[in-house]
């Protein structure tokens, strides 16, 4: 597995470098955004650890510049930014995880190896590709939603909470359920970000549509089924 490490601090860059290689990984290491572009693009890397405090760039620009080039690298965010709206815009810009600096080798390891997993298990031919609910279809290979054959254009974070929802159709989740799972991130009671997220994709996948697919329970969660 070919790991780039993004980070600016040259101490910290070396060290994580040092310490992945003896665990058997190749790593390479980019102080710059400028410097990880030319390594996305030309260096065949499977995983970045990307600092959101760049000289030239905002990691968050990055990310998404990432996505742009390659909607598979997957993508650990470090920041020593540890606010519930830095972890979101982390998130929205497409990263697959987010670790608070300091933090423990061991702990890096661990998020690394689940990705692994992930990645293996998306590669499985014996795993479904496709979530299908009604003539709503999410394509998690392609990272692509379509309803009645119509592409809809979503972000990133929305295609995991379908897929959340898809995973558990018929079910009501709670608020607090949906943000650990999904976000890895305690919601706390009065935040609105749930709600905020649910509407959008309503607007996207139910408004034009007799048949609806995202359902309330009030004051307890929401859920996925069909519903005229």
């Amino acid at each position: 597995m070919r790991i780039l490490v993004v980070e600016d601090e040259l101490k910290l860059a070396v060290s994580l470098k040092r310490g992945l290689e003896e665990f058997g990984f190749q790593a390479s290491v980019a102080l710059d955004g400028e410097s990880a572009r030319r390594a996305i693009d030309f260096g065949d890397i499977n995983l970045v650890i990307l600092d959101v405090n760049l000289p030239d760039v905002s990691g968050f620009t990055l990310c998404r510049e990432i996505r742009t080039r390659n909607a598979y690298i997957p993508v650990i965010m470090l920041t020593a930014l540890g606010t519930i709206e830095n972890k979101l815009s982390g998130f929205d810009a497409g990263a697959d995880d987010y670790l608070m600096k300091p933090f423990e080798f061991s702990e890096l390891l661990a998020r690394i190896q689940a990705i692994r997993k992930r990645s293996i298990q998306a590669n499985n031919p014996l795993d479904a590709s496709r979530l299908i609910l009604a003539d709503l279809v999410i394509d998690l290979r392609e990272k692509s939603v379509s309803r009645a054959g119509h592409p809809i254009n979503v972000t990133p974070r929305e295609i995991a909470l379908l897929e959340y929802f898809l995973r558990h159709q018929g079910t009501v989740l709670t608020r607090n359920e949906i943000a650990e799972n999904v976000w890895d991130i305690p919601v706390d009671s009065g935040s609105n970000l749930i709600d905020v997220y649910i509407n959008s994709l309503r607007k996207k996948i139910d408004n034009d549509f007799s048949i609806k697919l995202i359902h309330t329970r009030k004051g307890i969660g929401y859920m996925m089924k069909v519903e005229a």
